[in-house]
């Protein structure tokens, strides 16, 4: 099972290496590949396949009937995403969009099931991921309705840059807006402007278009 590696942080699970299973099952296997900014799939859409990203990046986001948009995950290699159809759920609730050019395994509903029947290696790492997911769910709605937006924004940081994951000093993530990072954390551009600025000068990241997440940003979590 993940362990803990900090308040809300769960450390991730190794990359599953699930094309080997359907060449090996002589199951199609469909690879798309999608540049940056690209739709993978749109908010209200048709839920017919479970989607696994090999490479780059992707954001969840939901849009509420006003125009408002919060994100509602970044996903990285090795993260399932789109397993909504397996429970019978027949349009998307979310908008999946990449943020880099990335690489995503497509299995189609039916296939995945006989595999998750057939395949009792892709089934424990399935179930381990939608654990996870779900100890994540249940850690940000604590982050929201109890800490800090400072504090949001570095448990933000932190879970982008993948922590935990690699012991390096200064750890990359994906490459995104400030708005982007506003919509995740649930609060302003500006704020966010103001607590990046402040993280630099405390070395606590390096930001300068892309962004190194330094380990000691965890201190910010846990001061209270």
């Amino acid at each position: 099972m993940a362990t803990k590696r900090g308040p809300g942080l769960v450390e991730p699970f190794a990359a599953f290496k699930l094309h080997s299973f359907l060449d090996c099952a002589g199951l199609a296997r469909t690879v798309s590949k999608y540049a940056a900014s690209a739709v993978i799939f749109p908010q209200g859409g048709t839920a017919t396949d479970v989607f696994y990203l090999q490479q780059g990046s992707v954001k969840l986001a939901v849009l509420s009937r006003t125009g408002k948009e919060a994100v509602v995950g970044i996903l990285g290699p090795g993260d399932f995403f789109g397993e909504g159809c397996l429970a019978g759920q027949p349009r998307r609730m979310a908008t999946a969009l990449a943020l880099v050019a990335s690489t995503v395994l497509v299995i189609e509903k039916l296939q995945m099931i006989e595999m998750l029947h057939t395949q009792p290696a892709l089934a424990k790492r399935f179930l381990s991921h939608m654990l996870a997911r779900n100890i994540r769910i249940e850690e940000d709605l604590v982050d929201q309705l109890f800490n800090s937006s400072e504090k949001r924004l570095a448990r933000a940081l932190l879970l982008l840059a993948r922590y935990g994951e690699d012991e390096q000093p200064l750890l990359r993530m994906p490459r995104l807006s400030q708005e982007t990072l506003a919509e995740m954390v649930g609060t302003t551009r500006s704020r966010v402007n103001f607590f990046m600025n402040k993280f630099r000068d405390m070395g606590f990241i390096e930001y300068n278009g892309d962004i190194k997440v330094n380990s000691s940003l965890l201190t910010v979590i846990l001061h209270d």
